[in-house]
C-alpha cells in the first residue's frame, strides 16, 4: 500500500474509534482505494450509507468495479450544488415533510401578481415588439433540452423533430434562424456598426447530448458561428430507497448507485458552475431567455416579451397564456406568507385550487369576467435580468428549491414502490428571490405563443374535447393558425379553416402558410411586405423563403414556394393556381412510414406547386 493512503487511514482512524466499523466490507479494502476515495467513503458512512458495502466481497475480487462505484460518486458529489451531504440531508427532510402530508405553502396567502396582458397587434404590443427587437444584442438564449421524444412515440431527441412537415424544418433549425434573425434586426436598428453575436447554450442530458451535438455538426450549426453555441450536460441524481434517505443501488449493477434526472432546474446551477454567465456579463447581456424544446410558436412572442422586460425593467418576466380555471397547467401567483414574505411563482393546478380555498375563496379557482382564471398561465419561458440573476446564484450556486414525490406501497407511507429521488423546476427560480426584486409576467394570447408537443397519438386523443392537445398534430396545426391569423391582420383575405380528424383528434386545418423569421419577425414586418388586395384559398400552401418577399394583390388558390436571396426583391402578384398539395391520412400505427409522420397522421402529397428560386440580386414580379 503507498504510504500516503497508510497515513491517510491513520489520520482516519483515532485510537479504537474506527470510522469504518459498520461496513466491515469496506473496511477489508480500503487498501485498494485513493486517499480521495477514503474520504468519499467516510463521508458515505456518516450519512448512513454503510448499506452500499454490505455485499463487498474480498479484495481481489470485482476491484475494477469497486473503483468505478467511487467514481461515479465522485461525480454525483460534484455535480450537485453542496455536494452528496447536502443531497441527502435536504432528501431526509423533504422525505419527512411528504411522509407527514405538510403543505408547502402553509402559511402563505395567493393573490394575483402585477404583469402586462397584451392584445396582438395593437399600437402597444408593436411598440413593445420594436423595444425587444432593440434588446435582442443584449439577449443570450438557454435551450433546455434533456429529454428524449419517447412520450411523443418518437425515438430521436426532440430538437431534431420537424415542428413542421411543409418545410420540415426541425425544432432547433426553426430556434437557431429565429436567433439569428433576431441578431440581424437588433444591429440594423443600431448606430454605427454592430457585430453583435447572440449566444445560445443548450442543456443537454446523457440521453441527448451525443445526438444533439450530431445535429447541430451534421448541419453546419445551421447557420450559427460554433463558438456561438455552447452544451451544458446535466448529470442525473442519486435515487433514495426510503424514508432515511438511503441511496439506491442499481438493480442491475450493485456497484452502481441508481439515478434518475432531477429535473430541468439543473440550468440554473450549470450556468453558474460553468462561468458563462460572468462571460455573458463581461460582453455587454443584460437578459437571459429560456425556453424549453417543443414550442414551435415560442419565438412570435418573443421580441413583445422582451419589450416588456427592458421598459418595466422586471429581473423575472413569466411568458403567460390565458389559462380556464381547473386547466392542467400551472398559474402565476404572488404568494404573500403570514410573517411578511412574498414571491412570485409558479404554483401547479393541482395545488393552486385547494389553496385558494384554504384562504378564505370559497369557490377556488374559477375563471373571471374574462372568461379565464385571473392567474395567468405558466407556459415554462423565462426573461431573466443577467446582473440580478449573477448576483442571486452566487448566493445559491444555482440550488433550486427541491420537491420529492415518492410513491407509497400504503397509508403508513413507510416503504416505497420503487425508488424515488428529488427533482428540481426551471421556473422555482424566482422562490428565494428577496422581496424587492420586481417579478412580473406578460400575458400573450394562447394561439400566438404555446404549441407544445409533448403528447403521443393515443394520449392526445384521450383529451377532454375543447382542452388543447398537445401533440405533434395539433402543434403543426397551430404553426399554421398563427400564420394564417397574422396575415389576416395584415389584411390579407384568408379563406376560414376546416375541421378535420388525424389519430382521433380534431383540428382545424388552416392554409398551410409558412415564413423563415428573417422575412418577418414582429408583426410590423408583416404589415410592410404585405400590400393590397391578397387573398389565400383554405386549401393552399405558401411558403416564404426570402427577406425582400412582398404581397401585393396576389389571389393564390394552390401551392407556391418562394426562395429568394436577400439581394434579391420579389413581388407576388396576380393570380396563382395550380391543384397544390394535398394533405393524406395516415394511420400512426402504421410502420410503413416513418415516426415524424405517424405521430401527425397525415403526409403531404405533392401534387402541384409553383416553386421559384431566386439567386441573383434584382428585382422581380410573378403574376399578371
Amino acid at each position: 500500500m503507498e504510504s500516503s493512503t497508510v497515513e491517510k487511514l491513520s489520520d482516519l482512524s483515532i485510537g479504537s474509534d474506527d470510522w469504518a466499523a459498520s461496513a466491515p466490507n469496506l473496511r477489508k479494502n480500503l487498501q485498494i482505494l485513493s486517499p480521495e476515495q477514503i474520504e468519499l467513503a467516510k463521508m458515505l458512512l456518516c450519512e448512513g450509507q454503510s448499506h452500499l458495502f454490505s455485499h463487498w466481497p474480498e479484495p481481489g475480487v470485482d476491484d475494477r468495479s469497486k473503483l468505478s462505484f467511487f467514481e461515479q460518486v465522485s461525480r454525483l458529489n460534484a455535480s450537485y450544488p453542496g455536494g452528496l451531504v447536502s443531497y441527502i440531508k435536504n432528501a431526509r427532510s423533504l422525505l419527512a415533510d411528504s411522509k407527514a402530508g405538510k403543505n408547502p405553502f402553509d402559511g402563505f396567502t395567493p393573490s394575483v401578481p402585477s404583469g402586462e396582458v397584451l392584445t396582438f397587434g395593437d399600437d402597444n404590443f408593436m411598440m413593445l415588439e420594436e423595444e425587444g427587437i432593440r434588446e435582442a444584442q443584449n439577449a443570450a438564449f438557454v435551450l433546455v433540452a434533456g429529454g428524449l421524444g419517447e412520450r411523443l412515440g418518437y425515438k430521436g431527441i426532440k430538437l431534431a423533430l420537424p415542428s413542421e412537415i411543409t418545410t420540415g424544418t426541425c425544432f432547433l433549425q426553426h430556434y437557431v434562424e429565429s436567433i439569428l434573425a433576431l441578431q440581424e434586426a437588433s444591429c440594423k436598428l443600431s448606430p454605427g456598426k454592430c457585430d453583435a453575436q447572440i449566444p445560445l447554450v443548450i442543456m443537454t442530458s446523457d440521453d441527448t447530448h451525443a445526438p444533439t451535438l450530431q445535429l447541430l455538426e451534421s448541419h453546419s450549426y445551421f447557420g450559427m458561428k460554433t463558438d456561438q453555441v455552447k452544451l451544458l450536460k446535466q448529470e442525473k441524481v442519486a435515487c433514495l430507497a426510503d424514508n432515511d434517505a438511503r441511496l439506491a443501488l442499481d438493480p442491475n449493477d450493485k456497484y452502481k448507485i441508481q439515478t434518475k434526472p432531477h429535473g430541468h432546474g439543473d440550468v440554473h446551477a450549470l450556468l453558474h458552475s460553468s462561468g458563462v454567465l460572468n462571460q455573458w456579463k463581461n460582453s455587454g447581456v443584460k437578459w437571459v431567455l429560456f425556453f424549453q424544446d417543443t414550442n414551435g410558436l415560442l419565438f412570435k412572442a418573443i421580441p413583445a416579451s422582451l419589450g416588456v422586460s427592458s421598459i418595466k425593467g422586471y429581473h423575472v418576466n413569466s411568458l403567460s397564456v390565458p389559462r380556464k380555471a381547473k386547466e392542467a397547467i400551472g398559474g402565476i401567483t404572488k404568494l404573500t406568507h403570514a410573517d411578511g414574505r412574498t414571491m412570485v411563482i409558479n404554483v401547479e393546478y393541482n395545488q393552486l385550487d385547494p389553496l385558494l380555498r384554504a384562504t378564505g375563496h370559497a369557490d377556488g379557482d374559477v375563471n373571471c369576467e374574462t372568461g379565464y382564471s385571473p392567474f395567468p398561465g405558466n407556459i415554462n419561458q423565462l426573461i431573466l435580468e443577467l446582473g440580478q440573476y449573477i448576483e442571486e446564484l452566487n448566493k445559491t450556486k444555482g440550488a433550486i428549491a427541491e420537491f420529492v414525490n415518492p410513491k407509497y406501497k400504503d397509508s403508513t407511507k413507510t416503504s416505497f414502490k420503487s425508488s424515488t429521488r428529488l427533482e428540481c423546476m426551471m421556473q422555482d427560480y424566482p422562490k428565494t428571490l428577496p422581496s424587492s426584486a420586481r417579478v412580473g409576467f406578460t400575458v400573450m394570447d394562447a394561439w400566438l405563443a404555446y404549441a407544445p408537443v409533448k403528447n403521443n397519438p393515443e394520449d392526445a386523443a384521450k383529451v377532454p374535447k375543447g382542452n388543447p392537445y398537445h401533440s405533434a398534430t395539433s402543434g403543426e396545426m397551430a404553426i399554421y393558425r398563427a400564420n394564417s391569423l397574422i396575415l389576416r391582420k395584415a389584411g390579407v383575405q384568408i379563406a376560414d379553416p376546416v375541421v378535420d380528424v388525424f389519430n382521433g383528434q380534431e383540428v382545424e386545418v388552416w392554409p398551410r402558410i409558412m415564413w423563415k423569421p428573417k422575412w418577418a419577425l414582429i408583426f410590423s414586418d408583416v404589415r410592410k411586405k404585405v400590400l393590397t388586395g391578397c387573398s389565400v384559398s383554405q386549401r393552399s400552401t405558401m411558403v416564404i423563403s426570402g427577406q425582400n418577399v412582398f404581397l401585393d394583390g396576389l389571389s393564390l388558390d394552390g401551392t407556391i414556394v418562394i426562395n429568394a436571396i436577400s439581394g434579391a426583391e420579389v413581388k407576388l402578384t396576380g393570380s396563382v393556381q395550380n391543384k397544390g398539395w394535398i394533405l393524406k391520412h395516415i394511420d400512426y400505427k402504421d410502420s410503413s412510414f416513418p415516426e415524424e409522420m405517424r405521430i401527425r397522421g397525415f403526409i403531404i402529397d405533392k401534387v402541384e406547386q409553383l416553386v421559384m428560386n431566386y439567386t441573383e440580386p434584382g428585382k422581380f414580379c410573378i403574376g399578371s
